[in-house]
């Protein structure tokens, strides 16, 4: 079941004020710096005794582990945040131009390692061995996303470096998209992709012939799912093809095509598959859909949404040119036979619902309303069970729990302390991760302040915990 759970996460510097000179380069393997003492401590907001964010905790409700905020100057777009990966007993975080690992106890910083050139893609979950893929822009152009740098997540040192690779006539993509599935790490972006060797970056295979159906966005995890555009005899109409792969030889284990001018959108969960996709209509209008397909690629059900609507969790890209089909973090859970989803309560402001739907039929099979006031953001499913984010608001904290497989009344884990609701509510399009029994709040993007100390207030991550 891969529901992506990753949670997102920027970071950041601690140490640097000011305007930030570029660093110099590190050979490949190099090992990052490193500092006990940066970090913002535990249960502080970084501005001293009054910060204490502990101080108002009542019984029985959670600690704030930590809070880290932006130390850096970001560019004039603002900068996305890589992650939380939650490796052992280390938190790593990457924004703009550093990806940092902190103590996941108390959120003192470990190790820093610079990337001159800025950071610009990154996968949803990291490789099992504890190693990730980023991607990072063209030396001296920030606009082009063509190389790629592999991280040692766990110690911070830099491994293999290289540049996606030149494919026929056709130019290299702008922005791309990263995936990791077994020992291959693919990237895809203006209708190319590319796999390579997670160990020692070697290119696995690449475009397909011409005329064939072109994957311009995977989901990875225990299976490689692509999502590709495929030719047709009318140049005004587009058809989409999801497929799985075999991710070491690039080879196709089957293929479902949709109706036609019918996009892929998000991928739910690999195993089960579970995909979104919408149709545009007459005058911009979006029918929207959920599809389950069975392990052989056959349609399984439609999803019966009737008028709800949902609203999963997805994070919002600061350059937004390369469809991601994997980063929703919450709103969507998934076991072998059962889809739960959360509705959409923005619109009317009131207590939303988590429905299960049947995957063999598609049809609802139970409803749980959220209490009064609240918003439960399904996670994953963990032990029979659904994991639940219950949203904070101005004047309640969130709080980590549980839905029974049959529905009923959510079972509170982790109450998150009313005292610092204020702080956990303003959060937007945030990244969820619940790891250890510690719970991750992270931004998915930093937007520019309009001075340094405003920047430098910006939150990336809040940890909960007993």
């Amino acid at each position: 079941m891969a529901v992506l759970l990753v949670i997102g996460g920027g970071v950041w510097f601690a140490g640097s004020g000011g305007e930030r000179k570029e660093p110099a380069a590190k050979p490949q393997g190099v090992k990052p710096s490193g500092s006990a003492s940066a970090g913002q401590g535990a249960g502080s907001d970084g501005s001293g005794p009054e910060g204490d964010l502990n101080a108002g905790r009542r019984p029985g409700e959670a600690r704030v582990k930590w809070l880290l905020k932006n130390d850096v100057d970001l560019p004039g777009r603002g900068a996305e945040v890589f992650g939380p990966w939650v490796v052992g007993d280390t938190v790593v975080v990457g924004v703009y131009e550093a990806v940092s690992g902190y103590s996941a106890v108390d959120g003192k910083r470990r190790w820093t390692l610079p990337i001159p050139t800025g950071l610009c893609a990154a996968p949803a979950v990291p490789a099992e061995n504890g190693t990730v893929v980023v991607g990072v822009y063209k030396r001296g152009d920030r606009d082009k996303c063509t190389a790629l740098q592999q991280i040692d997540l766990r110690s911070g040192e830099a491994g293999w470096k290289r540049p996606l690779p030149k494919e026929g006539n056709s130019p290299l993509p702008s922005d791309i998209t990263l995936t990791i599935s077994g020992t291959t790490v693919t990237a895809a972006g203006s209708h190319q992709s590319f796999a390579f060797s997670l160990a020692d970056g070697k290119h696995l295979w690449g475009r397909r012939a011409q005329g064939s159906c072109q994957p311009e966005a995977f989901a990875g995890g225990r299976r490689l799912i692509a999502a590709a555009r495929c030719p047709t005899s009318d140049p005004n109409q587009e058809q989409n093809e999801v497929s799985e792969i075999d991710p070491a030889t690039g080879k196709l284990k089957w293929a479902y095509r949709l109706a036609p001018d019918w996009y892929v959108e998000k991928v739910y969960s690999v195993s089960p598959l579970v995909f979104s996709a919408y149709q545009r209509g007459d005058g911009g209008a979006k029918k929207w859909g959920v599809f389950a397909l069975t392990d052989a690629g056959k349609l399984r059900s439609r999803i019966q949404v009737g008028d709800d609507k949902y609203e999963p969790t997805c994070a919002s890209r600061v350059r937004p040119l390369a469809p991601n089909l994997e980063d929703c973090t919450g709103g969507v859970a998934a076991d072998t036979n059962t889809l739960y989803m959360g509705t959409d309560s923005t619109a009317s402001g009131t207590a939303n619902a988590v429905v299960a739907f049947d995957l063999d039929t598609g049809k609802p099979k139970w409803r749980a309303p959220a209490p009064t006031g609240r918003t439960m953001v399904p996670l994953r499913v963990e032990n029979g069970n659904v994991l639940l984010y219950m949203a904070a608001s101005t004047d309640t904290g969130g709080a980590v729990a549980t839905l029974a497989p049959t529905g009923g009344t959510p079972k509170v884990l982790l109450q998150h302390p009313a005292s610092t609701a204020q702080i956990e509510s303003t959060f937007w399009k945030a990244r969820y991760i619940y790891a250890n029994d510690a719970f991750y709040l992270a931004n998915s993007s930093l937007s520019t302040g309009l001075t340094d100390a405003e920047e430098k207030k910006k939150k990336i991550v809040m940890v909960f915990g007993k």
